[in-house]
């Protein structure tokens, strides 16, 4: 058996590839968007990507199963269960649909389809086993139902999306999920889960990438109150402390539910001139500007929106952009641009125009933060705190509106348009973001606060 582990650090999330190398199949399970890194894997190990699968309708990424499947004429095997509002509603004619306990097989690899309800109700987890070794499985494949050291969230639909209150049907179903399925499984079967630490679908996810199912038995939180039927513990404490579900995940649900738009043919991304940034920008197209933030705050092009190509650049994407509308990268180079670009694709964000590595010709603003004894009247203010409500809930500024910025983009007819806006997070890098999406917005009264919390904390020790 040929096993491959591909993970994008800013999504924190996993896909695999599982190959049997007698017969020259593989399987690939929850491939992102970008198809290249699974056909290339395939290619250099003289593999065929035959079956493409994933363990629910994703919410935090935009799914490449599709793409994946019809780019190579695989199968494409996809859940059938948890009830008509959870099922996928697109069919290209090479869908095979799943439901409890079925089984197929990748060459000599045999693949057993567990329904694990909890995340949500149509998750699949996937048991692995090689055949020509014997008959006892291999690994599980759990996608966002068992992590290392923690479990799916149930209440990702609620919190994102606006739906019903489903988190404690979901909660219970986990609960049966873990009684019923997963600890009835041999101590030895490794567990290789769909994320790992940094990810909104768990709160406390460990960073190592595999688990086995005797370690949780013995060590998870959960294992104890499983074990002695706690169904009301359980719940309680599943629910509790969850982050802050960013609100585009209820766009990736719906469009990896109604499949994913495909990429098709990809042609290599324009550099732009300084006339054509000009018109787009008066049509109404927004600059992302990727630069450090020290960097964008001396001076930016006016509108623009501050989305630095770091780590969390597509998560921040997801949260701040309109897939909707048409944008321009500033990057270093044509190379750093069509990464970029790649990663935009994650989340749904496709209609990049084109790319500039110079601001030659633009007229630059300075974008600078305030020191808070340089703001005449904080009282006066509409505070505006971007950062989650845990960071709120531990100290906050008085009289504060607390909203994390990955949710600016569905309130922004809740803000004043006359009276000044000061906005602030923990230490700047989410203001800086937050403020440049309001003033692309066109609220022009908006004051960013150095230094955050952290800076008005600081002052209020030394004036006591």
């Amino acid at each position: 058996m040929y096993f491959k582990r591909f993970y994008d650090t800013d999504l924190a999330q996993a896909s695999y590839l599982i190959g049997c190398q007698q017969t020259g199949e593989c399987l690939v399970l929850d491939p992102v968007r970008d198809t290249r890194p699974y056909l290339q894997e395939a290619e250099s190990q003289k593999l065929q990507i035959t079956h493409v699968t994933e363990t629910h309708i994703h919410a935090d990424y935009l799914s490449g199963s599709r793409e994946l499947a019809q780019v190579t004429g695989a199968k494409l095997f996809l859940s059938d269960e948890g009830g008509e509002d959870w099922q996928y509603t697109y069919n290209d004619g090479n869908q095979v649909k799943l439901h409890d306990n079925d089984t197929f097989m990748v060459g000599n690899l045999r693949i057993h389809a567990l329904h694990t309800p909890g995340h949500t109700p149509e998750h699949f987890s996937f048991l692995v086993t090689d055949t020509p070794r014997g008959e006892l499985p291999n690994l599980l494949l759990t996608g966002d139902f068992v992590f290392v050291g923690d479990l799916g969230r149930p209440d990702l639909i609620d919190e994102a999306a606006g739906g019903p209150d489903t988190r404690f049907e979901g909660a219970k179903q986990m609960f049966a999920s873990l009684r019923d399925r997963f600890l009835t499984l041999p101590d030895f079967v490794q567990v290789w889960p769909g994320h790992g630490s940094g990810s909104a679908c768990g709160k406390a996810l460990g960073a190592v990438e595999s688990t086995t199912v005797g370690y949780e038995r013995a060590l998870s939180w959960w294992a104890p109150l499983v074990q002695d039927n706690n169904e009301q513990a359980f719940v309680d404490e599943l629910l509790a402390g969850q982050p802050d579900a960013p609100s585009y995940f209820g766009r990736m649900k719906s469009q990896n539910k109604a499949g994913p738009a495909l990429l098709g043919k990809r042609t290599a991304i324009d550099q732009l001139s300084t006339t054509q940034v000009q018109q787009a920008l008066e049509d109404g197209a927004r600059l992302l500007d990727t630069r450090p933030r020290s960097d964008f705050q001396q001076d930016a092009v006016p509108g623009s929106i501050h989305l630095p190509a770091g780590q969390t650049f597509e998560t921040w994407a997801g949260w701040l952009l309109d897939p909707e509308r048409n944008y321009m990268l500033f990057a270093q180079n044509a190379e750093q641009a069509e990464l970029l670009r790649h990663r935009l694709w994650m989340v749904g964000v496709d209609r990049v125009q084109g790319f500039i590595d110079s601001f030659e010709g633009l007229t630059l603003e300075p974008q600078s933060a305030v020191p808070i004894d340089q703001i005449p009247d904080l009282q006066a203010a509409y505070v505006l705190d971007v950062r989650a409500e845990s960071e709120y809930a531990a100290g906050h500024l008085p009289n504060a509106h607390q909203l994390h910025a990955g949710r600016l983009m569905t309130h922004l007819t809740e803000f004043p348009r006359v009276q000044e806006i000061v906005v602030h997070c923990q230490g700047g890098a989410r203001s800086a973001a937050a403020v440049s999406l309001l003033r692309a917005e066109g609220f022009t009264n908006v004051t960013e606060l150095a230094g955050g919390y952290e800076a008005w904390a600081n002052q209020a020790k030394v004036v006591v």
